[in-house]
């Protein structure tokens, strides 16, 4: 069943309003909401008495239109009596500030006391709900994240590098503490990475970002087993933040959870003039499929304009309704838009929903309503289809963080060097999958790895194994240079990947913005013009590697800047350089054909095509984020689920629409 709703707040609202908006929910075509993520101050008013009454009507005024339930634990927003109570309880920010009590997410992941506070609102939740026959589910907390600080983190920290490492020699050897004469003879000397402290000691910057990862994912687990002993036939989930949130490694996150969850805001508070850029959607939905390597859900789909103190740009008629049909393409299983109405008070006065602030239905809530309407005949032959991608992206939560610590060149981030290739990809017209770098690769024909700079053997071995058998592999600069104590490895770049990759890097150049240098290819389906490239360039050394393109500039002219190496029955392209989305789109489309592989459909600019599969039924989306109605040519003949219409040869998608083909079965 295809889940469909909103994240309500019935706290917020008369009682008397109560009935109206679940009336007005079900004509939607809604079947589910989100609940209660942020009332622990309305269902534990003061310590240890709970009123779950209210919280009981309101579901059964949705039961009433046929409207099931996913409770949130509360934990992300305590309530004052208790912050005031334990006010250690804060988090301390990395300028050694304790934050004070007027936001949410303010509490420290670690504390004793909290933990306690914790098991015992989930607790009482949990054994209230386990048997509603309208609760189908739980979202744990609300976007954990955000690094503490304080002395209870700090001697966490302590303990975690204990149970890591077991004795101090072991510790002072992979940080290399006597660099500075930083050699540690007390766990608890160890410090945490403040800006107090300067610059840290990468080693030891690394593990701390690592043990916060891990502090997030075991204070989930506490939730997570509360909930399970007591609802194990409830489902339990999170709501995640996307690609761009870097503070967590996601996959270890995930692990525990029956299915990843996750929210998706197109258009954010501060982006006013800025168009919508639709690829940052569709790589945070990739991503977040393959934490698990199953289908997502959305949890908080963008319903309105947002703001807090600013008020962003209103979505434009059929953008709401064209996102949540994108994040469908990508994989969702379930589709719950935030928010249901928009607040009168609060900070969040100025996001949207889908009312306004009086409650009124208008063009939002038509949009969605029409939605609504279409996923209740198409629900069941979208929901579980798969998405079947052949070509893989290996991200690396270590690589990222380290590269937090050393950024390496100031044009450089991670994130951004991650998308620039994605974008190639979606361009060349394949789907992607988003995977961790021990995770199996031979449901692919080809994997890139953007920047693995933290490389492990293990990292290296799967991708060994992947083009021995017949894979492409592609490699770009700064990867292989740290192992995973975060120290620069002991052997010529790209370390543990030099031998895979047949090269060697001679040298590097890390270049400013005012520089740049050009390279010209050297090898057949490549353009014969020279692409401009900058921020890194890699100066080659080939051991077994055949070469693909050199410099042309500065005193490394004529020196390869991209090989190619044989290896089994399978290629690895080293790409040492970086450059523009020309680059990128040049260098993805010649991968794809080295891939063997074909674009799924040619699509104008502003057009996306992706794929989902129901069994053996092809499920192909064709979603147009332009402003203006775009003309396409099919390559088959198609039936259009939304209209069910027959579609052939050319035909036309109206702006901000899109089309849901399958192939057409011929009498």
């Amino acid at each position: 069943m295809f889940r469909f709703g909103v994240d309500y707040y019935p706290e917020h609202w008369p009682e008397e309003r109560w009935p109206i908006d679940a009336k007005l929910m079900a004509e939607a075509g809604m079947n589910v909401v989100r609940l209660a993520e942020f009332a622990w101050s309305k269902m534990e008013p003061h310590d240890g008495s709970y009123d779950f009454e209210w919280l009981d009507r309101a579901i059964s005024i949705l039961s009433v239109n046929n409207i099931q339930v996913i409770l949130g634990t509360p934990t992300a927003s305590p309530p004052p009596w208790l912050m005031t109570q334990y006010p250690e309880l804060f988090r301390v920010r990395d300028n050694g500030m304790r934050v004070t009590y007027g936001n949410r997410r303010t509490y420290c992941p670690n504390h004793p006391t909290y933990h306690a506070y914790t098991s015992r609102i989930v607790r009482a939740m949990a054994e209230h709900y386990a048997e509603h026959p309208s609760v189908i589910g739980w979202q744990i907390d609300n976007e954990l994240g955000e690094r503490c600080y304080c002395p209870v983190c700090q001697q966490a920290f302590q303990q975690w590098l204990h149970a890591c490492y077991k004795s101090l020699d072991a510790l002072n050897e992979a940080w290399g503490t006597i660099f500075w004469s930083h050699v540690y003879t007390d766990w608890r000397q160890i410090p945490v990475p403040a800006l107090t402290g300067g610059s840290p000691n990468p080693g030891l910057a690394l593990d701390f970002y690592r043990f916060c990862s891990d502090s997030y994912v075991a204070y989930q687990k506490m939730q997570v087993d509360l909930i399970r002993e007591r609802a194990p036939q409830h489902f339990i989930t999170h709501n995640f933040m996307g690609f761009r949130y870097d503070q967590i490694n996601y996959f270890d996150l995930a692990r525990d959870l029956d299915f990843v969850a996750w929210d998706s805001y197109p258009r954010m508070q501060w982006t006013f003039a800025k168009d919508v850029d639709p690829v940052d959607a569709a790589l945070s939905a990739d991503a977040m499929r393959g934490l698990k390597h199953q289908n997502f859900w959305m949890m908080e789909q963008q319903a309105g304009q947002g703001g807090w103190e600013m008020v962003s740009v209103a979505p434009r008629p059929g953008e709401l309704r064209l996102w949540a049909y994108q994040s469908i393409a990508h994989g969702a299983d379930g589709m719950i838009f935030f928010r249901w109405r928009t607040a009168r008070f609060g900070t969040e006065q100025y996001w949207h929903g889908l009312l306004d602030h009086d409650g009124t239905p208008s063009r939002r809530y038509d949009e969605i309503k029409q939605m609504g309407a279409e996923i209740q005949r198409l629900g069941d032959t979208i929901h579980g289809a798969e998405v079947k991608p052949e070509v893989a992206m290996m991200m690396s939560y270590d690589s990222r963080f380290a590269f937090q610590i050393q950024q390496n060149n100031p044009q450089f981030t991670y994130p951004n060097h991650f998308d620039q290739f994605y974008r190639g990809l979606l361009h060349a017209g394949v789907t992607v999958d988003i995977v961790a770098p021990t995770d199996d690769l031979s449901r692919y024909r080809l994997v890139i790895v953007p920047a693995m700079y933290v490389t492990s053997q293990e990292a290296a071995d799967n991708l060994r194994h992947f083009a021995q058998r017949g894979g492409v592999v592609a490699v770009t600069q700064r990867t292989g240079v740290k192992d995973e104590a975060n120290r620069v490895v002991n052997q010529r770049l790209p370390g543990l990947l030099a031998e895979l990759c047949g090269v060697e890097v001679e040298e590097y150049d890390s270049l400013p913005a005012e520089m740049q240098n050009c390279i010209e290819f050297t090898f057949p389906d490549l353009p014969t013009n020279p692409l401009t490239v900058g921020v890194w360039c890699d100066v080659l050394k080939p051991t077994s590697a055949g070469v693909v393109g050199r410099y042309t500039q500065d005193y490394y002219a004529d020196k390869p800047a991209i090989t190619m190496n044989t290896l089994g029955s399978g290629r690895v392209i080293y790409i040492g350089t970086m450059g523009d989305h020309i680059f990128y789109n040049v260098i993805a489309a010649w991968l794809i054909k080295q891939a063997g592989m074909l674009p799924l459909l040619t699509v104008p600019e502003g057009v996306e095509a992706t794929e989902r599969w129901q069994g053996d039924q092809r499920l192909l989306f064709v979603l147009n984020h332009s402003a203006q109605e775009q003309t396409l040519k099919l390559d088959a003949h198609y039936t259009d689920l939304l209209t069910s219409t027959l579609q052939n040869g050319t035909t036309r998608i109206g702006a901000r629409d899109l089309l849901i083909l399958t192939e057409a079965v011929e009498e």
